[in-house]
Parts: C-alpha cells; sequence; structure tokens
C-alpha cells in the first residue's frame, strides 16, 4: 500500500474513530518503512563486488609491542563484528608478535554482503591510550591499517602465469611451544610481475596452506586490476583515500576520556567498549550512506 492511500485510509479512520483502521494504518507504515529501508540498502550495496565475501587483513603500524597489541584488538573486534552480522569466518593467516600483539592477520570472512559493507573499514585505525606496556603509565598513539579484499567466484577469471610465481615453503612460526609446526608447511607466494607477497601458516597442510595462500592472492591482484581500472576513469586528483599513516580513518581514544569518532562522517561514539565489541553498525551504514551519495 502507498503512502498515498495509507494517508487517505487515517483520515477516514480519524472521522469515524476506528480503532482497526487505525492499527491496520501503523502496521501499513510501519511495512512502507522497512521496503524504503531495503531500496536503500540496495541502492547502497549495489557495487559489482558488494555481494561477495571478503578479505579483511590487518598490519599494525610502527611502534612494536603497542601497535602490534592494537592489531590484536582490531582482530578481535572484527571477529566479534562477523559473529554480530552472522557471517562465518576462517582465519587464512595470523603471525604472533615478538612480545604481545600480532604481526599481521588475514580473515576471511563469508556471508551476503560481507564485503559491501566490510568496504567501509578500509583504511588506518588511530589508538590513544594509556599503555599496558610502559612502566610509567604514559599516553601511546598507536596505528594500524586495515585492508578489504572481495573474494572472487568461479565466474571471474584471473589469469596468472606459473612462471611469475615464487613459491617458498617455510616452518610456521609463532607461541606455539612444542606445538610449532617442525615441518615446512607454511607457503609464501610472491608475485613477480606485482611484487606482491602473501602468506599462510595456519593448517598443517602445506597443500591447504598454498591454496589459502592462492584465494589471497588472487583477491589482491583482481583488486589491484579495479583500482587500476578506477584511476583509468577518473582524474587523478579525484578524492580518493590514501592508505597511509598520515590517513586515519577512524579515531579510538580510551585515555583522557572515552570517544571512538570516524574522521570521514563524523560519527561518534563514548560507548567505546562496545566498539570493540564489534557494534559497527552506525559507523559503517553512516559511510556507505555518504558513499552512495557521492559515489
Amino acid at each position: 500500500m502507498k503512502r498515498e492511500d495509507l494517508t487517505l485510509l487515517l483520515e477516514m479512520a480519524g472521522e469515524e474513530n476506528d480503532e482497526a483502521t487505525f492499527r491496520e494504518v501503523e502496521e501499513g507504515f510501519d511495512r512502507l518503512d522497512t521496503e524504503i529501508e531495503e531500496l536503500e540498502f540496495r541502492r547502497m550495496l549495489g557495487g559489482d563486488d558488494d555481494k561477495r565475501n571478503a578479505i579483511l587483513t590487518i598490519h599494525p603500524g610502527a611502534g612494536g609491542t603497542e601497535s602490534q597489541d592494537w592489531a590484536q584488538m582490531l582482530f578481535r573486534m572484527y571477529l566479534r563484528y562477523a559473529e554480530r552480522c552472522g557471517f562465518r569466518t576462517s582465519i587464512l593467516d595470523l603471525q604472533d608478535g615478538d612480545e604481545a600483539g600480532i604481526k599481521s592477520a588475514t580473515i576471511e570472512m563469508t556471508g551476503p554482503y560481507a564485503y559491501g559493507y566490510l568496504k567501509a573499514e578500509a583504511g588506518v585505525h588511530r589508538l590513544v591510550r594509556i599503555s599496558p606496556f610502559d612502566a610509567n603509565k604514559r599516553r601511546h598513539t598507536s596505528f594500524a591499517s586495515v585492508f578489504i579484499y572481495p573474494e572472487l567466484d568461479d565466474t571471474i577469471e584471473i589469469t596468472v602465469n606459473p612462471a611469475d610465481l615464487r613459491i617458498d615453503t617455510y616452518r610456521a612460526s609463532g607461541a606455539g611451544g612444542q606445538h610449532v609446526n617442525k615441518t615446512s608447511s607454511a607457503v609464501r607466494i610472491t608475485h613477480l610481475p606485482t611484487n606482491i607477497v602473501v602468506q599462510c601458516q595456519n593448517e598443517r597442510s602445506q597443500h591447504q596452506n598454498k591454496e589459502n595462500a592462492m584465494k589471497i592472492l588472487m583477491a589482491k591482484l583482481y583488486q589491484k586490476e579495479r583500482d587500476e581500472e578506477e584511476k583509468r576513469r577518473q582524474d587523478m586528483e579525484n578524492q580518493k583515500m590514501d592508505i597511509g599513516w598520515g590517513s586515519q580513518i577512524r579515531s579510538y581514544v580510551f585515555h583522557p576520556y572515552n570517544m571512538v569518532k570516524d574522521h570521514r562522517t563524523d560519527v561518534e561514539t563514548s560507548n567505546t567498549q562496545a566498539v570493540m565489541d564489534g557494534d559497527l553498525d552506525e559507523f559503517i551504514k553512516k559511510y556507505l550512506l555518504a558513499y552512495s551519495q557521492t559515489g
């Protein structure tokens, strides 16, 4: 039922003071709001890759243990977000930090529109807090970068010449003690023409690690191809975010006050704990809405 029909029905209900009709009108407006939200959703997530699964990678910035700990906090945040969204997650690669945190992580997130939502998270994330690693309890600023790639399916072809690949195997490393893999099951693949390097060590099988590494490589090559295509269509001066240490998209402040603020949309909240527990909906949807209006 359209808005005009509901408005007319509301007028009739008012004239006759008909409670049943009032309820019908209320339900009609609720359904209409839902339909509008669905249309807005499809408009926001109408890109070629938005329906795809996502591959998310996290890398700490300079700063050693501080940044590596922050990267691990983001790793946990995105796992919680995926759980809230009903996405299935698979950890393709996880490199432990020297003392704490992680040196890198790669997560496969499987679910409807996983890439469409998570593309809003690509960029540099900045943390300000009192360091738990500083005996003098000083305030520290840490950075970590997040990259998002659409996972390819069988309908997309990216041709890779085997001669362009250098495949190295090595022993898995990390905080495993006696459980660290003692065989060379970890795999590192270098795509020589682009110098893209991917690695996997989470599976015990070298074959499985190689398969996962190729999956990451194909996604990165596809994203690189799309980026180059986009650059050809747009001016070099067009506003496109540079994923660099000076271009943080969001700040997370734990001291001297609590605030998480997205610098692209100015959305902010003081409930830092909820955000770190994966409550990212407001940040993501506001970004997608702004992106759909300018993209």
